[in-house]
């Protein structure tokens, strides 16, 4: 890194982060979904250990109501315990094909000149 770069904790790196965590946090759920169903804290809980952020409870499940009200999420009833699992829908699945597609398209076009 040369003295013109930009440290990683530049406004521009952090906004960067924000962007691509909490504010994508629809992906991190469809991803462990597509592992197995699971309930709404169970989610906030994987994604601060597998992925190394945290996002507020109530955003979890306000992405949740949304990728339900989408279509990418369906609930399911517990036999076991009076909880919500979520799961993942073919709708979802398709979803995350896409968004795969479009995020390593950007990735190979805008980082094509970044060593």
């Amino acid at each position: 890194m040369s003295e013109r770069d930009p440290p990683l904790d530049s406004k521009a790196v952090k906004r960067l982060i924000k962007k691509m965590t909490k504010e994508m946090l629809w992906i991190y759920i469809l991803r462990l979904l597509q592992e197995r169903p699971h309930y709404g804290y169970e989610i906030k809980e994987l994604i601060s250990r597998r992925f190394n952020f945290s996002p507020a409870t109530v955003s979890g499940y306000a992405i949740i109501y949304k990728l339900k009200t989408d279509g990418l999420i369906e609930e399911q009833e517990s036999e076991e315990a009076p909880r919500k699992y979520y799961a993942i829908t073919e709708k979802g699945r398709k979803a995350m094909i896409v968004a795969k597609e479009f995020l390593s398209n950007t990735m190979n076009t805008v980082f094509d000149l970044t060593e």
